[in-house]
C-alpha cells in the first residue's frame, strides 16, 4: 500500500498519512483545520514488513484503508486513532 506523508506546520511532530496524494477531501474539517498548512514529506510503500519509527504500521494501514488517512501525533500526545 502506498502512502503519502505530510508534516503539519502548525502542530510540531504531527504527520498526516494519506492513501492518495493531496486527497485532503477525505479529512473532516475538524481534523483538517487544526493542522494548518501541510508540507509533503515523502511517499512510502507501507508493506507488512515495514517498520515505522513512531507508529504501528498495521494501525496506519488499517486507518488508511478505513478512513483514507492516518494522523501521527507527537509521542507525548494520546493518539485518538488507536483503540485504547
Amino acid at each position: 500500500m502506498q502512502t503519502f506523508i505530510y508534516k503539519s506546520l502548525r502542530k510540531p511532530d504531527t504527520y498526516l498519512y494519506l492513501r492518495k496524494r493531496d486527497d485532503f477531501a477525505v479529512l473532516p474539517e475538524a481534523v483538517r483545520a487544526p493542522l494548518g498548512d501541510l508540507v509533503f514529506v515523502m511517499e512510502l510503500a507501507l508493506t507488512e514488513e515495514r517498520k515505522l519509527a513512531r507508529a504501528d504500521a498495521a494501525v496506519v494501514r488499517l486507518n488508511l484503508a478505513t478512513h483514507g488517512f492516518h494522523l501521527q501525533f507527537p509521542p507525548t500526545v494520546l493518539d485518538p486513532m488507536v483503540d485504547g
